[in-house]
């Protein structure tokens, strides 16, 4: 039940960012990412949360980067 309730949760929070407008060089944020993100927060009490955040951010620039790169070798049409 518990499983469930924090899956709901994380994708109820990923919907509301992909509903909000983003760099166009960043992937929008997944389910998955959002876990991540939370558990790290969670789980490094060391790291701070501007530290996590810039992680993130970073992750999503250079997936961005890996797309482009991916569909440009290959000749496909971006969007």
């Amino acid at each position: 039940m518990l499983a469930m309730l924090a899956h709901a949760y994380l994708t109820i929070t990923a919907a509301d960012q992909r509903d909000q407008p983003t760099d166009d060089r960043l992937l929008p944020i997944t389910v998955n990412a959002t876990r991540r993100l939370f558990l790290a927060f969670l789980a490094l009490p060391t790291a701070t949360l501007d530290h996590i955040l810039r992680w993130s951010w970073w992750r999503r620039r250079h997936q961005a980067n890996a797309k482009t790169s991916h569909y440009r070798r290959r000749n496909h049409q971006l969007n």
